[in-house]
């Protein structure tokens, strides 16, 4: 009989930008590979799909149908290894898992960024702290991907069997090892309205609170006063949409902000551009920073959990205090102006990206699953 694995999360996105790598793994040592999300997309590498009632919100009903499906589904199959990502997919799973742990299965969550961290409000850490306390004692090994998530979680989880720090989920340099003519990089700028010479920032990610897109475009409002060629590009889309379209209206920007909404080209993306902007106010490792530092891009980051994994500060990018736009101003026309620095930054990225490069942290997931 075939060993079994499985994957979980709320949602399918999570495991097709994150996870086909590790299912394609356990494909090839010969298992049958499981799938259990609420989604219903074709997932790689993947036997059989489970469609799970996951709900992101953690005071939905339809969690508690969710552990009641997966309870039986694991029963059922006698998983080997049962392998658990997002927050509610893995309070659900945990719960779920419970009996088959008695009986042998491993239980290994993966926690991409806790919501209790410092600095995080008191909500935060009244609703969550609790839960994943009580669960880390349902956890065989519990993997986090930044470092002020590993010390909180060996300081305060002792119940959890094991617990290592894994710096995220690996960046595929198949994906970015292309070389771009400058005639398709000139092309490319083309199209999203850029010049040749034209300097451009780039933010990544959903458009939303956290990822605080609305720092940069206020920073575009008193840069464009000095310098009418520099360009921020925001690739994403999100529920503040057409907050940011009016914003970008409102500072008279429409010539030098650019929403591009959803885009697969990032990584095309990343090589037209000179520096990345990370202004979240909460990261758990980010992969868009991860991506630019690939590409040799200097990285402009607020001082949060996460970014202070990435960037070091006057090596290969800046920090700057999640609310002050002022020194983000400086920092960006730091970086326009002197050139033999950006130069540094991309020198030492190149250089520091090795150790989060895909084949590496494949080489450290196995030995867990060993």
């Amino acid at each position: 009989m075939k060993k079994k694995v499985l994957f979980s999360a709320t949602v399918d996105s999570h495991i097709l930008h994150f996870h086909v790598p590790y299912l394609k793994l356990f494909k090839e040592k010969g298992y049958e590979v499981h799938v259990a999300t609420n989604g219903n997309e074709k997932i790689p590498y993947c036997d059989k799909k489970h469609i799970i009632s996951f709900e992101r919100s953690p005071y939905k009903l339809n969690n508690l149908k969710a552990i009641k499906q997966l309870k039986k589904i694991i029963d059922e199959e006698n998983f080997e290894i049962i392998h658990t990502h997002t927050p509610m997919g893995s309070v659900v799973t945990r719960l779920a898992s419970i009996k088959a742990r008695k009986k042998g299965a491993r239980v290994i969550y993966t926690a991409h960024g806790f919501h209790f961290y410092k600095g995080a409000s008191k909500l935060n850490w009244l609703i969550f702290y609790p839960v994943e306390k009580i669960l880390s004692r349902h956890t065989d090994c519990l993997i986090t991907i930044n470092k002020e998530d590993y010390e909180l979680a060996k300081n305060k989880f002792k119940k959890c069997k094991q617990i290592e720090y894994v710096p995220g989920v690996g960046i595929d340099e198949e994906k970015f090892n292309f070389k771009m003519t400058t005639k398709e990089k000139n092309d490319l700028r083309k199209t999203i309205g850029l010049k040749k010479d034209d300097f451009v920032l780039i933010q990544v990610g959903e458009l939303n609170e956290n990822k605080n897109q609305i720092m940069s475009i206020e920073a575009m409002r008193e840069i464009v006063k000095k310098h009418d060629n520099i360009h921020l590009v925001l690739a994403g889309t999100g529920v503040l949409k057409s907050f940011y379209k009016e914003k970008i209206k409102e500072y008279t920007l429409e010539r030098n902000v650019h929403l591009l909404g959803y885009r697969k080209d990032v990584p095309k993306l990343l090589k037209i551009s000179d520096v990345l902007l990370s202004l979240s106010h909460r990261e758990g490792l980010p992969v868009n920073v991860i991506e630019a530092m690939f590409c040799g891009l200097p990285v402009i980051a607020t001082n949060c959990r996460g970014n202070r994994d990435l960037v070091k500060n006057e090596k290969n990018g800046y920090f700057k205090e999640i609310n002050d736009t002022n020194l983000l101003i400086k920092k960006i026309e730091k970086l326009y102006n002197d050139k033999e620095q950006y130069k540094e930054f991309k020198e030492y990225n190149k250089k520091e990206i090795k150790q989060y490069i895909l084949e590496n942290i494949i080489e450290l997931l196995g030995k867990i699953y060993k």
